[in-house]
């Protein structure tokens, strides 16, 4: 009688487990109302639902190839300008009486890209190589002083140097040695990347706009070491996209991506796989959320605002579903648990309740 009693008081409790079912979640389709769409994950699918709109982010990161410019630096608003003019006529208008050359203040180029010259008036200078410059004050003397000679030296101002902002190892403010710098350079140049960040994106800021990139991707693709422009802002940052792990799978936590872009099965992996002795291969659920604008009927989007994508690992084409079908961040990986599992788990606490229903008769005889 104990035994029975105990057989219908267990019958009427829920089994202990880690996670949900499957069909605990996906029945939900079948409701007369369903508030989630269900979708299985195939070969067939996958082309259609790279398609849908990313959520979570961009979809990718903004970047722009790289180029070659001159090795020369360039004059930009805000440089200085040292100008020696040398002349060896005895009644020259620009050299001192008993010397040779004269040696003008230095001279700030101006925002409309020019230096003032005594007898000549503004001569435009900006966007020219120091030797460019030089040729072009010279011939502008030429009418007061068709002998002279000039010399001009470059102090970079503002606007042909770069800010190292942060995530290096010394942040400041770097000059151009020439219009030819590479990115990577002036990484190094500051110190190069901080060892402490995880999964470091290098931003890149010029003319209001933003460009990011994957350091990873930067030091693997050549075409990614773009030449920096004076007045250019670089920091490194930690990419903080991630997506979350719960069930029965091999750590329950928020992780990282850890590339520009990650399939579900490469997030499997990063996440330890699946629980061998609890989660069900048939059950490896994503779920995401998409917005009210995203919403498109039949397979052009999602039809509802939560879908649910399942993946079965036990065929072959679940397996290269799952290669294919990419994670997008603030997803949701949900291994659920099998219902073996909670067989066992029935079987085993049957077992303890005869067990322990035995013991009570022995004790009673």
């Amino acid at each position: 009688m104990i035994s029975l009693a105990l057989l219908s008081f267990l019958a009427g409790c829920g089994v202990p487990r880690g996670a949900a079912l499957q069909s605990e979640i996906i029945d939900e389709r079948n409701a007369d109302r369903p508030t989630l769409q269900v979708v299985e994950v195939t070969r067939d699918v996958t082309p259609r639902l790279a398609t849908w709109p990313v959520t979570g982010w961009s979809g990718e990161y903004k970047w722009f190839g790289a180029d070659r410019g001159p090795d020369s630096p360039v004059i930009r608003t805000g440089d200085r300008l040292g100008v020696v003019i040398w002349d060896n006529q005895s009644n020259s208008l620009l050299a001192t009486s008993g010397a040779k050359f004269s040696e003008m203040p230095p001279m700030e180029v101006s925002a409309s890209g020019q230096v003032f010259m005594p007898y000549v008036g503004a001569v435009d200078v900006r966007g020219l190589t120091p030797d460019a410059a030089r040729d072009r004050i010279q011939d502008s003397l030429a009418e007061i002083a068709s002998s002279a000679q000039v010399q001009v030296s470059v102090e970079p101002g503002r606007n042909n140097s770069i800010d190292l902002v942060g995530g290096v190892g010394a942040p400041g403010r770097y000059p151009l040695e020439n219009r030819n710098t590479k990115i990577l350079s002036a990484l190094a140049v500051g110190g190069g990347i901080r060892d402490s960040l995880r999964h470091p994106l290098v931003r890149l800021q010029r003319d209001g706009m933003i460009y990011e990139t994957r350091a990873d991707a930067l030091l693997a693709e050549a075409r990614r070491n773009v030449r920096v422009r004076g007045g250019d802002q670089i920091a490194v940052v930690e990419d903080d996209r991630s997506f979350n792990v719960l069930g029965a799978a091999g750590t329950q936590q928020v992780l990282y991506f850890e590339k520009e872009n990650m399939s579900a099965m490469e997030a499997m992996s990063a996440m330890g796989g699946i629980n061998s002795n609890r989660a069900d291969p048939r059950g490896v659920l994503i779920l995401r959320e998409y917005e009210a604008e995203d919403l498109e009927e039949g397979m052009a989007g999602p039809d509802m605002r939560q879908v649910v994508f399942t993946i079965d690992l036990t065929s072959a084409d679940g397996l290269f579903a799952a290669r294919q079908f990419q994670v997008n961040p603030q997803d949701t990986i949900l291994a659920t648990e099998s219902p073996v599992t909670s067989a066992r788990t029935i079987l085993s606490l049957f077992g303890t309740v005869v067990g322990f229903g035995s013991t009570v008769s022995n004790i009673s005889n």
